[in-house]
């Protein structure tokens, strides 16, 4: 289903990020509908080039575009202006703290165009505002589970009820690791490149421990022990253990789970008492990250066993 995003939301979502930005006119067109995540520097356009315009991005204006529109005649400004509000304008940002001249104000009021301003530089702007659209328009799922930092690995455990996830994960954080989302993990596909797991507003550093019940982590524990998202880089399966069940001992075969059309790797761990989860959790992320670095300890292992057995049978 296509993500509605006015406006409104985006300034509201823009302000977490510290970018200073402020409303000057066009409040009429805060709800407006952004359709694409992506922005436009309309510097040619107002000098007359509209073959690739796209009214319906965000219109960033810098130095160059800024000084340009200063150098204008208040006859070039009435024309230029007139053709550039001519198309549907979806909002107009200038940075650098730059205000535009009165007759390009006035245009956007009459227009209902957001006429926003922010003290930041342009390529950071830009920089941070192309971040911002892009987790904004990201493809999105909501999925049960615990999602923790561990090693710098963002490990998600999956389970089912009662498969002690929440339990686990509050032994790593014990241990020095950090909780991202506990229950409710929100992930979002960033660039087709990565995907990014956060909490839901509501339970964000939160947990629910059976017999303890809800405690949030960040006042038990301190700031340290949690983090707003992190990159999913590996998927662990908690299941009780089940002796008929072959389950993988030399760690050659490569599973992957797949979400939102992306795979990731993924392990089973059999649970049962005496085996201590978070350790084997833990082992299981230096591993991963070993494997980011080209490292393949079961694969080298397997490599040496066969050099092995081809020397003793040469033998």
């Amino acid at each position: 289903m296509k993500k509605k995003i006015l406006i409104k939301d985006f300034i509201e979502t823009v302000e977490d990020f510290d970018l200073n930005i402020k409303l000057l006119a066009g409040e009429r067109g805060l709800e407006k509908e952004i359709s694409v995540g992506d922005i436009n520097r309309p510097g040619l356009t107002l000098a007359g080039f509209y073959d690739f315009f796209a009214p319906d991005r965000l219109q960033i204006f810098g130095l160059g575009e800024t000084a340009y529109m200063n150098k204008l005649s208040h006859k070039e400004k009435e024309e230029k202006y007139g053709r550039f509000f001519s198309y549907d304008i979806m909002c107009c940002i200038f940075t650098h703290n730059e205000t535009p001249d009165p007759l390009f104000v006035e245009y956007c009021g009459k227009r209902g165009v957001p006429l926003l301003v922010t003290d930041r530089k342009t390529s950071r702007f830009i920089s941070s505002l192309v971040h911002i659209l892009d987790e904004m328009f990201a493809e999105t799922v909501t999925v049960h589970g615990t999602l923790v930092d561990v090693f710098g690995i963002g490990v998600l455990l999956f389970g089912k009820s009662g498969a002690g996830k929440s339990e686990c994960a509050l032994e790593l954080i014990e241990r020095g690791h950090r909780l991202v989302a506990d229950d409710m993990v929100v992930i979002k596909k960033i660039e087709e490149a990565l995907l990014l797991g956060s909490g839901t507003p509501m339970l964000r550093h939160h947990m629910e421990i059976r017999g303890l019940g809800i405690v949030n982590v960040r006042d038990i524990f301190g700031i340290r022990s949690v983090r707003n998202r992190k990159r999913i880089d590996l998927i662990v399966l908690l299941e009780e253990w089940d002796s008929t069940k072959e389950y993988d001992r030399l760690g050659l075969e490569d599973k992957k789970y797949t979400i939102l059309d992306m795979e990731i790797p993924y392990l089973i761990i059999p649970v049962k008492p005496g085996r201590n989860i978070p350790v084997l959790i833990e082992t299981a992320s230096l591993n991963q990250r070993l494997k980011k670095l080209g490292v393949f300890s079961a694969i080298e292992f397997d490599r040496k066993i066969r050099d092995w057995i081809k020397t003793e049978n040469s033998n």
